[in-house]
């Protein structure tokens, strides 16, 4: 297997360049758009950018989150569903670690179904939101969200796949 990545690296570096370029972005230009408003309407007394809050709230900051959930659940940060693990012996512990992950699996698979069908129809009825005293399409916040989704989905079922191995290993 010389020269190729197993597929799991290859989704932990789209899960990373995710959170790390796009959330960055994200934080980045939600920090300049706030100082550049907050200056234009203290000192200058003129909103410099219409809509920043709209922005904020509806773009920025679900991308933000959105982009950094796959990563969080890979590096152990996001909640995970574990009971018992110190009074269970390991192959208890591994059965019903592939249990519970093999569940969330099928909760984030239906999730990842809605949500992706939410986000189409939304693109297919050309769903707009308001932002100063303009409109936007929304399709480029909603395409991203069933892909996180199915990144998250993607991580659930590697673990599950570790936990089925280290039980049919032992």
């Amino acid at each position: 297997m010389t020269g190729k990545r197993p597929i799991w690296d290859r989704v932990g570096r789209v899960e990373g360049g995710l959170a790390s370029v796009g959330g960055g972005l994200c934080l980045l230009a939600m920090l300049v758009m706030t100082v550049v408003s907050v200056f234009g309407r203290y000192v200058l007394g003129v909103d410099l950018i219409p809509g920043t809050y709209n922005i904020i709230e509806r773009v920025l900051f679900p991308l933000l989150v959105f982009w950094a959930l796959p990563l969080a659940h890979r590096e152990g940060t996001f909640p995970r569903l574990t009971m018992l693990d110190t009074r269970l012996s390991p192959r208890m512990r591994a059965g019903v670690g592939a249990a519970v992950l093999v569940v969330e699996s099928v909760v984030f698979a239906v999730l990842t179904w809605y949500v992706g069908r939410f986000s189409w129809e939304a693109y297919a009825g050309g769903r707009q939101m308001q932002i100063g005293t303009s409109y936007w399409p929304m399709f480029p916040v909603l395409v991203m969200l069933p892909l996180s989704f199915f990144l998250m989905w993607c991580e659930m079922v590697r673990l599950a796949l570790v936990e089925l191995r280290k039980l049919s290993t032992r």
